[in-house]
């Protein structure tokens, strides 16, 4: 939260969201902190379909990655049809178009990937050939490299939908992010966290970014009543990684910060898709130097053999 005074009050305000139960609830979590800074303002939410939700037949990373959520919802900040946008942190490109910034990013949810399963507890017990959907090419990369006897295949699809297709015997287990299943109450679909060691989370997951005009400054320091200063050094770390390296959804790219009182420690990952090349690196310094750090570690993982893998990549 900012301690800086606290600016005028909006009288009201509207929230561009996609129309998945999850991104609704996130943007419904958002207009909620708004109320509570501001109880006099008027929140509504104006629900967008992107056309990241409409492809739903192919891997993302063929079909131009990550700004596929969010184009349609930046136009309905720029003809004034809204005035924020709600993200998730990790869908958000690494750089924004002219005009726009990220004015807030509240509180991070659980980071980690998880497995939802209804016949294994864990992927440790599944047998070999036994098929993990995944939507995402860092989690295929690096469960191919860490169970190299699974078979893994994309999965798109918002999480009702893939949750969908899991229940309906497609695959054995899927892999997903904890913090969406947590926000819509289906933790206990939950049967086994992967913790960072394992699978490297993507920059920014479990994170919300809050996203407006850039030239609306009264607006950008109302926004900014809902920043959480940890949560914002640790994204900015990880985004700074991932935007040194032009991390996107074609490049299996993880970048994961925590902070342990002032020091930043800040881990990195890159492969290829089929995992049998994963280069790792990590690095820790004040997270006052959240940024300095990510590019350091950028240049780190490119020293070790990054830049062999993103040459081919490309």
């Amino acid at each position: 939260m900012s301690t800086s005074a606290r600016p005028e009050a909006p009288k009201r305000l509207v929230i561009a969201s996609r129309q998945s139960r999850l991104a609704l609830w996130q943007s419904e979590h958002v207009a909620a902190e708004l109320c509570k800074a501001y109880p006099q303002c008027e929140v509504s939410i104006l629900g967008l379909t992107t056309r990241g939700d409409r492809i739903l037949d192919t891997p993302l990373s063929k079909v131009g990655g990550k700004g596929l959520f969010v184009k349609e919802l930046e136009e309905a900040l720029a003809d004034g049809r809204a005035d924020l946008a709600v993200h998730s942190a990790k869908d958000v490109p690494m750089s924004l178009p002219a005009g726009f910034c990220i004015a807030a990013i509240p509180e991070r949810e659980d980071a980690r990937d998880c497995i939802v399963s209804a016949r294994y507890a864990r992927l440790e017990d599944m047998p070999p050939g036994a098929v993990v959907g995944t939507s995402s090419l860092r989690r295929e990369a690096q469960l191919r490299d860490r169970y190299p006897g699974l078979e893994v295949r994309s999965l798109r699809g918002n999480l009702d939908t893939r949750l969908a297709k899991l229940d309906r015997g497609e695959y054995d287990a899927v892999a997903l992010a904890a913090a969406g299943l947590k926000r819509l109450g289906l933790a206990g679909r939950i049967r086994a966290t992967l913790e960072p060691e394992t699978v490297l989370p993507s920059p920014g997951q479990g994170a919300l970014a809050i996203e407006c005009r850039d030239d609306r400054v009264a607006l950008r320091r109302q926004l900014a009543a809902l920043d959480h200063r940890d949560t914002a050094d640790c994204i900015r770390a990880e985004r700074t990684v991932s935007r040194a390296l032009s991390g996107s959804c074609q490049v299996p790219l993880a970048a994961y910060a925590v902070l342990r009182g002032d020091r930043l420690f800040l881990r990195g990952l890159v492969a290829t898709p089929d995992g049998r090349r994963t280069v790792r690196a990590e690095i820790e310094g004040a997270r006052a130097d959240a940024e300095p750090l990510g590019e350091a570690l950028a240049k780190l993982l490119l020293e070790r053999g990054a830049r062999d893998v993103l040459a081919a990549l490309s």
